[in-house]
């Protein structure tokens, strides 16, 4: 049975995202403040975002960028990300966003992966860029420091070529904008082709359910190299004409300064975030009575924490849920709604078709009249879905069904109400501090090891009921290993997000006939120490 949102659809226009976004930014628009650099204070106003945007396109396509092309970006959160990640897309071309903590490995196997022909980086990591551009068979002069370092042009160099944006033609429902990497359901990184409709219609969607406006200022410190940041914050606030202020890594003090100091008001985090709204003596400390509204995404939000969180600040708290492959965002709880429970994640956003499936079965689960549902895989389906991974067919007709709905890998139910509850993960994708972590890939890495026999990885809960990678390892025989040699040895090879936290030293990996992993037995285990 399928099931729809209780919100009327929305219009899609069919615009590239450029177009969309900035197409009819009237004149008093264009005075308003688009961005803050949070550490500094510099603004930039709508008009000099729109001046940028066109001026970094015309650089690109002066060095041959053109439709089809890939871009990567790799950056923190600042100002500047905002006109080059815009301007690679009025160029034509695709941005493939690089999380700004990967080590020069990782960021290598996505040059590699995404074809990309040119690296905009900052000169912290300029290290880790510039060896991963090597290794990936780029130039010096194909790296591009937004800030300037010796030997490669900057974003300044590339304005000052006062170059017009190109005239291009792309059809929005085929084009790709962008090309983020995620681990799907499962497995190893993959590039999620998503065109301009699929960012144009998941702006639409949400717009309704939670956008910002003009005179909202929205603190940027969830990155936007991630779709959650680049859809929620970055377009979505942009689309609203609202300010942005900028935050280049997450700092309590400067977090709690700057929503101080700018008067935010609207503050978009993930769950460990609200940990230290909830529990940190130094929230006192600050004035937050700007903020109107705490929205929360990219792992489940305990309902009791956000709670606490709303009455500490005095504002509201709402939650969404979604993935990359969705652009990302499927379901939200409205600005509006305070009678939705905070342990869902609200309502279907409109134009997206939901169906709920026994994932042993495959038996549909309905939608009750009245009450909840019984728990189901949740498959989805809309116009901010994906065309799908990146030259993996296989991995693409893994997550569609036949019908074309995309397997989201969770267990949700669904009241009469419409409010859909995440209450299980399927897939084995571990959710650290909002960060997808793939076991397969530490593995891989774990097996590596000449000590090391076999592996397998699960994620389980620490102290404060964030979940983390968790290794179990056999040992060669004879061999002798320590957990913090074991935790050392892959530390060194990923970025911070996907560091192995706990290690077991077991006998044997328990495995199916296929030679599957059975991560449940190993869950189960866990469950009952």
């Amino acid at each position: 049975m399928v099931f729809t949102s209780p919100l009327p659809n929305v219009e899609i226009p069919d615009l590239s995202v450029y177009d969309y976004l900035f197409g009819t930014i009237g004149e008093t628009d264009l005075d308003r403040i688009a961005l803050i650099d949070g550490p500094s204070g510099a603004e930039t106003t709508y008009r000099g975002l729109l001046a940028q945007i066109d001026g970094v396109a015309g650089a690109l396509a002066a060095r041959g960028i053109a439709p089809g092309d890939v871009v990567a970006l790799h950056s923190p959160n600042v100002p500047a990300f905002a006109s080059v990640f815009h301007g690679i897309l009025r160029a034509g071309a695709t941005a493939t966003t690089v999380n700004a903590l990967y080590t020069a490995e990782e960021i290598s196997a996505q040059l590699r992966g995404s074809g990309a022909r040119l690296l905009f980086t900052v000169s912290p990591l300029l290290e880790q860029a510039r060896q991963a551009a090597a290794d990936a068979g780029l130039a010096a002069d194909q790296v591009i420091v937004l800030d300037g370092a010796p030997g490669h042009a900057s974003l300044g160099d590339l304005l000052a070529e006062g170059r017009p944006a190109p005239s291009v033609s792309i059809d929005p429902a085929t084009h790709l904008a962008v090309l983020p990497f995620s681990s799907g359901t499962t497995g190893h990184p993959k590039g999620v082709m998503l065109t301009h409709r699929n960012l144009v219609a998941n702006v639409a969607q949400s717009l309704p359910l939670l956008g910002a406006k003009p005179d909202d200022r929205v603190l940027a410190v969830l990155p936007f190299f991630h779709i959650y940041g680049m859809t929620v914050l970055l377009n979505i606030a942009l689309a609203g004409r609202a300010g942005l202020v900028t935050m280049p890594r997450f700092d309590l003090p400067d977090f709690l300064r700057f929503i101080q100091d700018y008067r935010a008001t609207y503050v978009f985090i993930a769950p460990p975030i609200a940990v230290a709204l909830a529990k940190h003596p130094l929230v006192d400390d600050y004035d937050l009575s700007s903020v109107h509204t705490i929205f929360s995404g990219a792992a489940s939000l305990n309902h009791t924490l956000g709670a606490v969180v709303a009455a500490r600040l005095d504002c509201r708290v709402r939650q969404g849920y979604g993935m990359s492959e969705m652009s990302p965002v499927s379901h939200a709880i409205p600005l509006d709604r305070g009678d939705i429970p905070l342990d869902s994640v609200g309502l279907t956003l409109p134009n997206i078709e939901c169906r709920l499936v026994d994932p042993a079965t495959g038996a549909e689960i309905h939608q009750p009249a009245e009450g909840t549902s019984e728990p189901g895989e949740l498959l989805c389906r809309g116009p901010n879905i994906m065309l799908g991974y990146l030259g993996n067919a296989e991995a693409t007709a893994e997550i569609f069904d036949a019908d074309g709905f995309l397997h989201t890998g969770d267990i949700a139910t669904v009241s009469s109400d419409g409010f859909v509850t995440i209450v299980e993960r399927l897939k084995e994708l571990i959710k650290y501090k909002g960060y997808q972590v793939a076991p397969a890939e530490l593995e891989a890495l774990l097996l590596g090891h000449p000590l090391i026999y076999d592996a397998a990885v699960i994620g389980v809960q620490d102290g404060d009921g964030e979940e983390v990678p968790k290794a179990f390892v056999v040992l060669q025989p004879d061999a002798a290993l320590s957990a913090e040699l074991v935790i050392a040895f892959i530390a060194g090879q990923v970025a911070p997000h996907k560091k192995v936290r706990r290690v077991e030293f077991i006998d044997r990996i328990p495995k199916s006939a296929s030679g599957k992993i059975l991560r449940k037995d190993l869950r189960a285990a866990e469950a009952v120490r």
